[in-house]
Parts: C-alpha cells; structure tokens; sequence
C-alpha cells in the first residue's frame, strides 16, 4: 500500500527555470513560503505541484522539465500562453484582484476569463488525481486556485485538505458582487481547514459563506451537509534568523557602504512595494512631498529610496500606474532636487536578496502604507534587519501585519495629514525610544516566524480531521442494518419510537402541508399490526395537529415534546404542566419583534410552548435573524425555567421541565423491551438519544455530529428501512 505524503500546490512552482546552452538549469526561489516549505516538500514522498514558470509547448521539452522537476520534488502543471492569459492576468488578476482588495472600479467580469479559471482549476486537481493517494494530506494556496479545494474533495470525499489565503477576503457586500461567489465558496469549503492572515478576514469568509451559501456556523466551524470545516486567523511570519543575518553578511555590509557613497550621507526612508495599486505609491509619494513642504528642514537632509519591482506590467491598470508613478517622481525631484542632493532616489527593478540587507540597514525609517494588503512581509524583514534595533516602522493600519506590529507608528495610508506626521516623527523620535518598539517587535517575529506558521497550520489542520472522526455519526451500512433486522426479528417486544417532521416527512415551506400520505399510514399500521411492537410518534407538532392526522392509527402520540400524550383510541392527555404562563407575553412580544423585521416568518402558540418558524424567509436573513432571536429569548427568559431550542428552520421555547428526552426514558420504563430503534433528524431529537440506553438503536436523519449510532441520509431511506422491518 503506498505511504501517505503532503502535496503542496500553488500557481507557481517555487523554482525558476533557466535555459544554458542545450541545458536547463532549476534555480530554488529564495521567498518566504519556499524556504518554509522546503523542510516539508523535500521529505520523503512529499512534492510539490505548481505552473513551472513559462509556458512549455514542445512535448520533448515538457518530459524534459518533468523530469528535471522531480528531482526538486515538484511536478509541473504545464499552461498555455492563453490560460496564462485568461486565468491568471484576467480572472485572478483583473477580477478577484482588485475585488478582494476592494478595488471596485478596476474588476473585470468577463465571462470567458471565469470559463479559462475554472478549467485551469480542473487541469490542477486532474494532475493531483495522478500523483494522490486517499491517505495524503493537500495543502491549497492562495486566490488563484480556489476552486480546486472542492474539485479535490469530489474526487477524494475524505482526504485531508487544507487551503491558505495569502490575499485578503473581502466583506461580504463587496464579494457578493462577483457572479461566481456561490462557486467559489463551494471551492474554498472543499478544504477542511482554511487560514487566513487576519480575523477579519476570517469574519467575512464566514459571513460570505453563511449568507450567501447557507451554511450555518458557530465561532469558526462552519457545519456542511456532512462535514465541519474550520476556518481561522493565522498570520504569516518569516525566516526571522534569515533576514537577521543577512543584514549582518559581509556582501550586505559592503553594499551598503557603495550605495552610501553614491547617494551621499542624507537620512532615508525606505519605500519598497512591488508595483500595484493595491500598495499605495502615489499616495506615499505625494505624503512625502506635503512633508518636504510642512518641514523645510528636510530638504537636502532627507530623501525617499523608491524602490518598485516590476509586476503584471502588460496590464493595463498597471501600466497605467507606473506612468503615475514616474511623473510624481519627475514632478517632485524637478521642484524640490538640488546639483547635490535628490529628494527621491528612485529604482524600478528587482534586487538580489543581499541589496535587501543593505537597503534595510541603511534607512532610518521604513514607510509601508499599502491602501490594502493582505499581511506584507517587507515590513517584518525591515524589523529583523535592524542589528541595533533602531529604526522606524511606519505601517498601515490596512496591512495585515499591523495586527501583530502594534509598536510601529500605525496610519490610515488614504489620511496624507497623519502620513505626513508620522514621517516627521519618525524623523524625530529618540533612539531609546526607537529600541524600546524595536525590541518589543523583533521579539515578536522571532518567536512567531514562518516555521511556526507552518507547524501551527498543520497541527490545526490534523486536529479538524480527528474533530471530524469524532463527531462523524456512521451511515447505516449493510453490516449494521443487518445486524439491526437480525436483532428485531428475534426480539418479543420492541419499542418504536419516531419523530415525524425531517424523519417521517420531509419538510414544507407551510408545517401545515406536511399531513401523512397515504403509504405512511398503511406502513404505520402495518408496523403496528405486529403485537411486539410499540410505535410511538413523538413530534414537537401541537397536539390538535398530530392528532388530527394520526389519530385515527393504531399507534400511541406525544406531541409538543412530551407534554401530551395520546395512547391507542384514547384522549389526549397533558404530562405536565407549566407552573405559570406569566413568560408566554414577554416571549410573544419579543417574537412578534422578528416577524415584523423578518418577511415570511411567523409564531406558532402551542399549549406550553411557542416557536418561531423561517422557511419561508430569505437565505441568509432567516439565520441572522435566528441567531438575534436565540441570543435575545436566551437573555430575555434563560431565568423563568425556559428552554429555547434550535431546530430545522425553528426557534422553540419551551419549559424546561418538557422534552423528548424524558418522554422517551418514561416510555422505555414502562416495559421490558428487547428491541428500542429512535430515529429523529435534529436537535430536540438529541434529547431522546442521550435517554436511551446503549444498546438502543438509535439513528438520525440527515447530515451533522449526533448522539445517535449511526444515520440515514434521507426520510426515503426511514421508509425503506421501516418496510424493511415490516417484512421482518
């Protein structure tokens, strides 16, 4: 049997392949989820599987990068220049993009562009489906590949799957704006374990899902039809000691000296981004002109190192903000800019890894003001970088890393007032004070860094498994049923106990369309025809209701939870009885409250109890509202004795002293029984469940954790498994 293994995947693989005479050359990246993960992908079986750079269309050259890959540990998935077109600079570039970092004006909705994304998606998890075996763990990255989580979970129904957002995600008024939200989420729930950098992040992911999928969710579990997933805040860190240590390297150490000699001795602050709108560049420059205006002093003393690397430039949004960019550079070094001092020293370029060290080491201050950023990482690298732990971060408050980074001078990037501001005290703070904040963040990152990052992904990923394996009610197999039949056809008295809304009916927009037909009661009857048998419907449905439309049957009822109770041709009679019925106006009231605010809901009174029902209402809307009013009758009345239950599009209150729980244990006391099946499909149901003994067959209907034994899907497969016993 194979052994199990991580497969890592991303967009692109973390290599860059460079062609030398007849030869390829695989040169490693050196960025921060490549070094993290390279512990990881490089162990035993492990692999990663990404795009591998370019764009391969000779079937030679492609066995020849296969081959090349595998002994990095990778293995390709080979694009074409037009899904590199379509996939990744139009739908994840020019639509989810700009969407998720709230850039309205710039998503495109091209449909042809969703169409390219979705099959790239399809052509990622067709070359997973070759290299995973059922026991392998999958961990998804980023906004490129969303959908692949849910393709995988097809294929494999019980892998382990796990998806990380390197991206912000975006409130819920904003994503649901893209006409492909619903199949997205559908993607990303694939995973078992998503992670994000921020909890807000987190919170719009689950407000997204909820309300525009339907799923409800309790603090970060999501429950699905048959699964829970988590979601969590996970920030990234970096290779702290990497970075540390870099800014120490002789090679770093004498490129500083160099630059410092052609730049002259002024003071700098650092502004390093890749080129993108999202980062705020124009604005950061035009902050720094309005300083160099405010404070005179400045000039000729102070300059901005401009440092844009080149990204996305045949796009035309980008284009268009390089053109900006050089003419406010142009614009302030012609205005402000002596023979021998130059307010902006600005570079557009990437630069090796050691010219990193030495622009970290020699500016005073670091101005990171991103407009939306899903966490930044040259912001922590700055902070590792500072041997003397001097130094200033400016940081904005939209990135991030300003959740963690809480001792940098935090602006809002859009405020040019406080940019300005902070620069000037940045410029100006006290060395003690500059290595108080420094300390207190290098400690930070050192502790919580990339490796941490991974390690606490993985163990929370493992454990939503094993929260899975626990909670998980097994179907009703062969053996079990069998087992079950066996068990009946053997027994001398049996008792039956059935809920019938979701278990013995399926549900209406209208309760009161759900009456029996006809082969329900004939099944019934027959069931009951068996002098071993005890049926009992026990139901959370007033007693009118269910007498009306069971009455008739040789079967013994309880209805609203146990407080009435019908026995075959007799009357109804009551259990229990409520002491005082003083909560039944505060509670009408408060009900009343969510019907005129909610359309489509209304109040049912029943003898003791009273419910609040929302089928009919809005997606979305009804399980907000479910959750105010759960939240507000629990406060309101959690005091008089009162039991608020949360049902299939219901919210009961009840007394505490009635529930299925107890109805269920007195009926089973009053016999010796030598066969007890209770079915019931949610949680006034669970009552019933945990009342009954061990030995009980106990099965609930539909998806979700449950103190039953075992489950069936569907009120069809209830039927098929009473007329199974009926032949019995």
């Amino acid at each position: 049997m194979p052994s199990t293994k991580t497969i890592i995947v991303s967009n692109r693989l973390p290599i860059r392949i460079e062609k030398e005479g007849d030869s390829l050359n695989y040169v490693p990246s050196e960025g921060g989820l490549a070094t993290a993960l390279g512990s990881i992908y490089k162990e035993g079986e492990n692999i990663w599987v990404g795009w591998p750079g370019a764009a391969f269309e000779q079937e030679a050259l492609k066995a020849e990068v296969t081959e090349g890959l595998k002994k990095e540990s990778m293995r390709p998935v080979f694009l074409t220049e037009q899904e590199l077109e379509d996939y990744y600079l139009g739908f994840s570039n020019q639509t989810l993009w700009p969407a998720f970092h709230y850039f309205l004006q710039y998503i495109q909705y091209v449909e042809a562009h969703w169409q390219t994304y979705e099959s790239v998606n399809r052509k990622f998890a067709d070359a997973i489906a070759t290299y995973a075996n059922p026991g392998d763990t999958i961990w998804v990255h980023d906004y490129q590949l969303l959908l692949l989580p849910g393709m995988l979970r097809e294929r494999f129904p019980n892998m382990t799957i796990g998806f990380f957002q390197h991206i912000p995600f975006p409130s819920y008024e904003v994503f649901r704006i893209l006409p492909w939200r619903r199949q997205l989420l559908e993607g990303m729930l694939g995973a078992d374990y998503l992670g994000f950098h921020t909890y807000d992040d987190m919170r719009h992911f689950l407000s997204a899902t909820h309300r525009l999928a339907g799923y409800p969710y309790s603090g970060n579990r999501i429950q699905l039809d048959k699964r829970v997933v988590v979601a969590d805040p996970l920030p990234m860190g970096i290779d702290y000691e990497k970075y540390a240590e870099n800014a120490v390297h002789p090679e770093s150490i004498d490129r500083e000296a160099r630059y410092r000699e052609n730049i002259g001795a002024q003071r700098l602050l650092l502004s390093m981004d890749r080129l993108d709108y999202s980062k705020g560049i124009p604005k950061r420059l035009l902050a720094f002109e309005a300083l160099l205006e405010r404070y005179p002093q400045y000039k000729e003393k102070v300059s901005l190192l401009l440092v844009v690397v080149p990204s996305r430039d045949v796009v035309p949004n980008y284009q268009s903000l390089k053109e900006q960019v050089d003419e406010l550079v142009g614009k302030i070094n012609s205005k402000y800019g002596r023979m021998s001092w130059q307010p902006i020293q600005y570079f557009y370029r990437s630069y090796p890894f050691r010219a990193l060290g030495a622009f970290y080491r020699m500016c005073d201050v670091a101005v990171i003001t991103p407009v939306r950023d899903g966490m930044n990482l040259v912001c922590k690298e700055y902070v590792a970088s500072r041997e003397n732990q001097d130094g200033v971060l400016i940081l904005s408050e939209m990135a991030g890393a300003a959740k963690e980074l809480a001792d940098a001078i935090l602006v809002n990037p859009t405020n040019q007032n406080q940019v300005v501001e902070a620069m000037h005290q940045a410029l100006q703070m006290p060395l003690e004070e500059q290595q108080r904040r420094m300390r207190i963040m290098q400690k930070g990152l050192r502790k919580y860094n990339i490796f941490q990052w991974v390690k606490l992904f993985f163990d929370n990923l493992q454990e939503v498994k094993r929260m899975q394996r626990a909670m998980a009610t097994p179907l009703l197999d062969g053996a079990g049923r069998d087992a079950m039949l066996k068990a009946y056809a053997k027994s001398e008295q049996r008792l039956l106990l059935l809920d019938y809304d979701g278990t013995l009916v399926g549900f209406r927009e209208d309760p009161l369309d759900c009456a029996p037909d006809q082969d329900l009661r004939e099944l019934l009857t027959a069931l009951a025809a068996d002098k071993a048998n005890k049926v009992v419907v026990i139901s959370g449905r007033k007693h009118e209701t269910l007498g009306e439309w069971l009455g008739a049957l040789p079967i013994q009822l309880v209805a609203e939870h146990g407080l009435w109770s019908k026995q075959v041709d007799g009357e109804w009679t009551r259990n229990a009885a409520d002491t005082t019925s003083q909560w039944r106006d505060g509670a009408h009231e408060i009900m009343q409250f969510y019907v005129d605010r909610t359309p489509g809901s209304f109040v049912e009174e029943k003898s003791d109890s009273m419910a609040w029902h929302y089928r009919k209402v809005e997606k979305g809307l009804g399980e907000m509202r479910k959750s105010e009013l759960t939240s507000h009758l629990k406060h309101m009345l959690g005091e008089k004795g009162l039991q608020v239950l949360d049902g299939d599009h219901v919210v009961e209150l009840k007394p505490e002293a009635v529930n299925k729980g107890r109805a269920a244990a007195g009926l089973h006391a009053e016999a010796t029984y030598s066969f007890v099946l209770c079915i019931g499909d949610d949680t006034t149901d669970e009552d019933m469940f945990e009342a009954l003994p061990d030995e009980a067959f106990t099965v609930k209907v539909g998806p979700g954790s449950s103190y039953a034994r075992s489950a069936l899907e569907t009120v069809g497969d209830v039927h098929a498994l009473l007329r199974d016993l009926k032949e019995v």
